[in-house]
């Protein structure tokens, strides 16, 4: 287990794959740890990745402050992090929370950043999102860190993948008690609670985006990823049939596909970030990885975009 110091605090990390090939940072959402990524290192470096995991300041093995974690101090960590390990440039996947972060890392510092994928997440909020944040925070202060993971399971995952796997989910709820602790998970919502959006700063990431949605995402739906979509020139939009939040969960083989193709396109010089939307197989096996979507992707009810309104 790898220790970094960022102040008096200990970041901890995990780097694995052969050395000197591209890295694909991940960034962990709220309430995860870097253990959570132990598939999607399996298959990055089968593709011939290098994989950086850790645990953001507050999370898992790595140091939980007492009082007050900054949000804006996740972004300077990873930068360190990164010059710690003398990795220049990176590409960076972040989910919810670690999206985020991956958003400001790109903006805050561009020339670090290959390529970013923002799974889940957001750049600004509206009532509802708010008040789900909000609803979150009051669980979790009321009811305890696993009432906050049971409201977090409720909007992360489909109704019968719970059900399939009713077992594992019970001890991953469990495992998570045993290296989160409920006062650092706190703080770090709390680094939230005057979250001031920044869809204006999008405008100054140039690096590749490839922009992740679960199609049934009800915590950051599509209006948040369309933001994104919308102000990130050199981006495409991707949408994950059948699931919810924590898709990356659900279907890593097929995310990981998606990832990898995205990677391979701008180390190859083919990546085209047009602002176009496209809709993932949901097959891991299919030959056909993504194709267009032609309708509305703004809508949940499949409208192709001119027809008519009215009835006849």
């Amino acid at each position: 287990m790898a220790f970094f110091n960022y102040g008096y605090n200990e970041i901890h990390y995990e780097i694995n794959g052969t050395p000197g090939r591209p890295v694909i940072t991940i960034i962990n959402g709220l309430i995860q740890g870097a253990q959570h990524w132990n598939k999607y290192i399996h298959l990055f470096n089968d593709a011939g990745y290098q994989v950086l995991t850790y645990d953001l300041l507050g999370q898992g093995s790595s140091s939980k402050p007492v009082l007050s974690v900054n949000f804006n101090e996740n972004p300077k960590i990873l930068a360190s992090l990164l010059d710690h390990l003398k990795i220049k440039q990176t590409y960076v996947m972040g989910i919810s929370f670690g999206g985020v972060i991956a958003l400001k890392l790109a903006i805050n510092y561009p020339v670090r950043v290959k390529g970013i994928i923002p799974i889940s997440t957001f750049s600004e909020t509206d009532q509802q999102l708010y008040l789900h944040g909000l609803n979150l925070y009051k669980g979790m202060i009321q009811g305890g860190f696993e009432y906050l993971v049971d409201l977090f399971n409720a909007v992360n995952f489909r109704s019968s993948w719970m059900r399939d796997n009713k077992d594992m989910l019970e001890i991953s709820k469990r495992k998570s008690f045993s290296y989160n602790d409920l006062y650092a998970i706190q703080n770090l919502i709390e680094s939230m609670v005057n979250f001031r959006g920044f869809t204006p700063e999008l405008k100054k990431i140039k690096c590749p985006a490839m922009i992740m949605n679960g199609e049934f995402d009800y915590l950051t739906p599509r209006w948040c990823h369309e933001v994104l979509r919308s102000n990130i020139k050199n981006s495409r939009l991707v949408l994950m049939q059948h699931v919810c939040h924590a898709f990356t969960v659900e279907i890593p083989e097929i995310t990981c596909r998606v990832i990898v193709d995205f990677i391979q396109k701008v180390e190859n010089r083919k990546w085209r970030g047009d602002k176009s939307v496209w809709i993932a197989t949901d097959d891991p096996h299919s030959t056909e990885l993504l194709f267009p979507c032609r309708g509305d992707h703004t809508r949940a009810i499949p409208m192709f975009k001119g027809d008519s309104a009215n009835a006849d």
